[in-house]
């Protein structure tokens, strides 16, 4: 199991944090042991004093596929969630600073947490989704997905020009603007089309 994810990928958030608008998809990956199961707890890392949210749509690959193309594209995943690409924000902008890769801010034990899957065949609008983010009861994010730079399917056929994709890979699309950071004793809820579908404390 993979877990893909796209960055800068709602132009306001890419301005939000002083980055270019990308030109083709931002890739980067996490290992498995970044997953966090739907309903568990985070324990913040004792390697930053900044860790930031950042919720996005994410999808479950459920066709083995590559070289797939933009119109295949949807035959390879049906089901969406919300999840959360945490981030070690002190730590990013110092590998930046220095041209390294994002590995240690992105990619530790549990960053990448993940709510309650939904088949996108029960979704008003899949070519539009909408979604919410809250903490401690604020809503702090809203994305949908037509603002996206590059569209699930466009990511799909992208990513696999690269990696062959497989059963069960996660794709994390992208966060809208809105990311900002989160402490011990916070409780962070996502939303899909006004389900809650992801609940988790920082611990």
């Amino acid at each position: 199991m993979k877990i893909i994810c796209i960055g800068r990928n709602y132009a306001e958030h890419a301005k939000e944090l002083g980055n270019k608008v990308p030109d083709e998809p931002v890739i980067f990956m996490k290992p498995k042991n970044a997953l966090l199961p739907t309903g568990s707890s985070l324990f913040y890392p004792a390697f930053t004093n900044e860790l930031h949210y950042e919720c996005e749509l994410v999808i479950k690959i459920c066709k083995n596929g590559k070289f797939i193309s933009v119109h295949q594209a949807k035959a390879f995943y049906n089901e969406i969630t919300v999840g959360i690409d945490f981030t070690a924000r002190d730590i990013q902008d110092n590998l930046k600073k220095k041209s390294l890769p994002w590995e240690k801010s992105k990619a530790f034990d549990g960053s990448a947490a993940i709510g309650e899957w939904i088949g996108i065949n029960r979704l008003p609008d899949q070519r539009d989704v909408h979604f919410t983010f809250a903490k401690n009861g604020i809503l702090v994010q809203e994305g949908f997905s037509r603002f996206m730079i590059f569209s699930i399917e466009s990511i799909i056929a992208d990513v696999s020009q690269y990696f062959t994709l497989n059963i069960g890979d996660l794709i994390f699309t992208g966060t809208p603007a809105g990311v900002g950071e989160t402490v011990v004793g916070d409780l962070l809820e996502g939303y899909l089309e006004n389900e809650k579908v992801l609940s988790m404390e920082i611990r």
